[in-house]
């Protein structure tokens, strides 16, 4: 099997695994990917007796051939042994007539948790014993928070968050200012997440930044752009699966659809890539809100970011720019990395490209897509709760709503929807659409939700309002790079 990753810009630029994950951008500002990605695929017949550890082991060592079975062993244990709460880490429910699988059992209560409380382990047995790693990442909400909790008071690594002003839910925002750790930081961004992300990238190409640092000093990202983030979660999807096998849903090598929630495209490309190993995907539903850029793209084949931002009641998928879509371009047009570099370029120069007719079918084939409206995701966090019970975040409404549209082409095929925040998360929302009104602080909303609906609190929100907080600085995106300097140096100054 290819024991190197490359660039999706350029396929003579080659790592290893290890080095991807430290690095987690390439020099030519392109993605890392492995080349040959189906090439050893999932052992599909051994799933059923498998737990979630165990598909983590077999996923992680087909991903990342350059680290040990002991090295993978160690990291997913203690990723996962102790840090959720469901054993399953991110069990199936039934619901009505469809399955969801809930990715908020973690110690944030959201999906990113899956992927960074791994990259923190991945990523200490690939750093050298003479490196520090300063991790960065632009957050529309959840990924900050997971990513400071994973990060937090780790060996020779810090944490640096940047999340818009007033662009994340009042939780979110706590938990971000609440974490605490020795090694970690928090900055406010003025504009919104794109604003955050551009930045962040520039920052990591920048010569004159890592010219500041102290010897020794790196800079690596905790967003999906990084592979050590997005190969975790390529695992639930496999685990999904093996709980409908052992729930009897359906036979060995039966396909299924699967609807996910989608910002910046990694967690859906996760779902890609567990398609690529063997798992019988029939179709990725890809679902956004009134930021939908992503649904018009897989209708005409043209990316155009240039057009009105809305802040929606599904923040965290408030995004003009999917990064990880540049990934699946790759995949899809059959690593033509001259084809990704010109449409990145475009992107980059005019605010939009458009792909040829027969990557376009490509996309098509595997994927559909469309969107849900703010009115259309309260309604649906009200009505399932009322006809099933089931309370829902905006974000998972999201992907409900468009999942009952994609239904009605296909409503024969095993369908699963990716839960990807606990409703708790985005309280306010949440109770005006079930309770009609929500109270002046979110704490008292949360206790409201909770009396009313019998649903119960995750245990790291339950103490979140006993914490003590800090302030975070709110900067101009142009302040960020000496930000990270500063805060970098002052982090490692003990070392």
């Amino acid at each position: 099997m290819t024991s190197f990753y490359q660039s999706t810009r350029d396929d003579q630029l080659h790592v290893s695994a290890k080095q991807a994950i430290v690095t987690g951008f390439a020099a030519d500002q392109g993605l890392f990917v492995l080349p040959n990605l189906g090439e050893q695929p999932f052992p599909l017949e051994q799933l059923a007796k498998m737990d979630y550890q165990t598909i983590a082991q077999a996923v992680l060592e087909r991903l990342l051939p350059d680290f040990s079975t002991v090295e993978i062993k160690a990291a997913i244990a203690a990723a996962y042994d102790h840090s959720f709460s469901d054993p399953k880490i991110t069990p199936l429910r039934s619901v009505g007539d469809f399955q969801v699988l809930e990715l908020f059992h973690g110690p944030t209560a959201a999906f990113k948790d899956v992927g960074l409380q791994l990259l923190p382990q991945l990523m200490q047995r690939a750093v050298a014993p003479d490196q520090q790693v300063m991790v960065l990442a632009a957050t529309s909400g959840d990924t900050g928070t997971a990513a400071l909790n994973g990060f937090r008071n780790q060996a020779q690594m810090g944490v640096s968050i940047f999340y818009p002003d007033g662009g994340v839910s009042p939780v979110q925002q706590r938990q971000m200012l609440t974490t605490n750790g020795n090694n970690t930081r928090v900055a406010a961004i003025e504009g919104n997440f794109d604003n955050a992300q551009r930045n962040v990238k520039r920052i990591f190409n920048d010569a004159k930044v890592h010219e500041q640092l102290a010897t020794g000093t790196r800079l690596s990202s905790a967003n999906s752009i990084n592979i050590g983030r997005l190969i975790p979660q390529v695992v639930y999807y496999f685990s999904a699966y093996q709980q409908l096998l052992e729930q009897g849903k359906i036979a060995l090598g039966e396909q299924v659809n699967f609807t996910v929630p989608t910002g910046n495209f990694g967690d859906v490309l996760a779902g890609f890539y567990a398609k690529q190993l063997g798992l019988p995907i029939k179709k990725l539903v890809i679902a956004c809100n009134q930021n939908n850029v992503v649904a018009d793209f897989w209708q005409t084949g043209i990316y155009n970011r240039n057009r009105p931002f809305y802040q929606t009641l599904a923040p965290s998928m408030d995004i003009q720019v999917s990064s990880n879509l540049e990934r699946l371009l790759y995949y899809e047009s059959d690593g033509d990395t001259q084809l990704v570099r010109r449409l990145m370029n475009d992107l980059d120069q005019q605010g939009q490209y458009q792909v040829p007719s027969e990557l376009l079918a490509n996309l098509q084939r595997d994927f559909a897509s469309g969107f849900t409206s703010d009115e259309e995701i309260e309604i649906t966090i009200r009505q399932v709760f009322v006809d099933e019970h089931y309370l829902m975040d905006p974000h998972t409404a999201t992907g409900y709503h468009v999942m009952r549209q994609y239904q009605q082409q296909d409503p024969e095929t095993p369908m699963i929807l990716l839960s990807t925040a606990s409703p708790y998360k985005f309280v306010d929302a949440v109770a005006d659409a079930v309770l009609g009104h929500h109270a002046e602080s979110a704490q008292a909303t949360t206790q409201q939700l909770a009396d009313y609906t019998n649903v119960p609190v995750p245990p790291a929100l339950q103490k979140l309002w006993d914490l003590p907080v800090v302030q975070a600085p709110r900067l101009q995106p142009d302040e960020m790079a000496q930000w990270v300097v500063r805060e970098t140096n002052e982090v490692f100054k003990h070392d």
